[in-house]
Formats: structure tokens, sequence, C-alpha cells
């Protein structure tokens, strides 16, 4: 019983340190007081069926315990299965990188952007022929979209805005897939085009047309959010994408995790992934 007051009482204190962190306005932070609240509910119901034990249904305990251990193993599988998820496949030279929004706050980028764009920067310095393309809607309480305060602060620091392009209409990480995908192929259409107009002469038989040769789709985000970016993607019509990873906030990372697991779950649930 101690243990699950002692986790009530961590919650609550991680709570506290998230909203002084990062604000009251954090997604999904309140799930830290619901763990609380279930941890000090299942402390006082185990306390009144030891004390009533003859009394109360065998089944009770049962299911109340089984509950929990599924809780726990589907924790434990899906977490395992996003970080082993961030596959060591060669990432180099893709040619195009879909670079996943994140927050915009009234003074700047939240950490989280901030550390994908800095890895999307160094990618580009080893891969200068790399497209991004920078996906993310403006919310309700950003100042401007995601897409542009990503080009703003890559162009800042010395991009070309030759190699970034913008989807600014998406809200979830399913909607940055789909309407990145749209982006690459008008972009590939754009280029057909323009090689069409402006041909290359060449003497006949000196060379041979070959088929399209297909293009490399990566997608750049958090270390925790890579599995699910790629699993989304391989459902809406990009099944060979690469994943990218990038550090995430320390402190938030317990935090980030807990909100993937749900994110993962609910996804799978609606057919997304």
């Amino acid at each position: 019983m101690w243990i699950l007051w002692l986790i009530a009482v961590l919650c609550v204190i991680y709570y506290v340190i998230i909203v002084a962190y990062s604000g009251l306005s954090t997604s999904f932070s309140l799930i830290w007081l619901l763990l609380a609240a279930c941890c000090v509910l299942f402390g006082v119901g185990w306390d009144a069926y030891l004390k009533q034990k003859d009394k109360v249904p065998l089944w009770i305990p049962v299911s109340v315990v089984t509950i929990c251990c599924t809780g726990i193993l589907v924790f434990t599988i899906v977490e395992i299965l996003v970080f082993t998820g961030v596959a060591v496949r060669d990432t180099s030279k893709i040619d195009y990188v879909i670079v996943l929004g994140a927050r915009v706050k009234e003074d700047g980028i939240s950490k989280s952007l901030k550390n994908r764009l800095d890895k999307a920067i160094d990618y580009l310095d080893e891969n200068p022929g790399t497209i991004l393309v920078l996906s993310g809607a403006k919310g309700e309480d950003e100042p401007v979209s995601e897409a542009e305060a990503m080009r703003d602060y890559l162009v800042f620091n010395g991009v070309k805005e030759t190699q970034l392009i913008l989807e600014a209409r998406s809200y979830s990480t399913v909607e940055n897939i789909a309407y990145s995908r749209v982006a690459i192929e008008e972009d590939q259409e754009r280029k057909k085009v323009e090689s069409q107009e402006s041909p290359i002469m060449m003497d006949p038989g000196t060379y041979e047309e070959v088929s399209d040769k297909p293009i490399k789709i990566g997608v750049l985000t958090s270390d925790f959010h890579v599995f699910r970016a790629q699993q989304i993607a391989k459902k809406w019509g990009i099944p060979d994408i690469y994943g990218i990873s990038c550090k995430s906030d320390p402190v938030l990372f317990v935090h980030f995790c807990v909100r993937e697991c749900v994110a993962i779950l609910k996804d799978k649930l609606v057919g997304n992934m």
C-alpha cells in the first residue's frame, strides 16, 4: 500500500515540475494527476479489502489486479517497440526529409522543435542535396504556423530557402504525413515539367531511357515519436520510410513516453497505423 501512496506523491510532484517547466497548457499533463488519483483509490480500496476480505467477492480483486498488470504489460511492450523501432538504417542521401512540427510559443519555438531543427541542420550539412518538408499548421495559441517558424529558424541559421518546402495545413501526425506526401508529389511533378521544358540535347544513340528513380523519403522527429511516424507513413502510402531521430527534452522525457503510448494505442485503434 505504501508503494501506491509513494507513486501517487511522485506523480503529483512530476505534474508540478511539468507545469513549472513548460506551463499549464502542456498537452496531456493532467494524466499525472489522474494516475495519482488512481493510486490513491487503489490504495484505499486495497486497505478496505484487507479489512473486509471475507465479504468481498474474489473476482473483484482478481479483476483489478489483472487490469493493472495488463496495463503495465501493454505500456512496457509499446515502449520497447518505440525505442527499438528507431532502425539503424543508412539515412544518408535521402531525397526528401519530412520535419514534423512542434509547439510554437509567443516568445519563440519550443525546445522540442529546436532539437528537431538543429538535427535537420546537421543532416543538411552532411547531405546538401536533401529537400526538407516542414510540416505543421498554426494552432489556436500559436503566433505563426509551425512550418513558417521552422523556415525562419532554418534560414536564419544558413539554410537556403530553395531547400525548403512548407506544408502548413496539418494538425496531427497523420495529417503531417498525408499532406507532406502530397507536397513531395507536387514538387516531383514540378521538376518533371521543368525538365521537359528544358531537355538536355544529346546525339541519337549516346544514351538510353531508364525508368524514373524511386525517391527516398525520411521523417525527422523526436526519438520517442519516430516509431509512430514511421508506422503512420507506411499506412498512408510511404512504405519505405526512413526514420531520423533527435534527442528529446530530458525533463519531459517520461511525460512524452506516457503520452506517446496513449497516442500509439489510439492511432492503432482508429486505423491510422
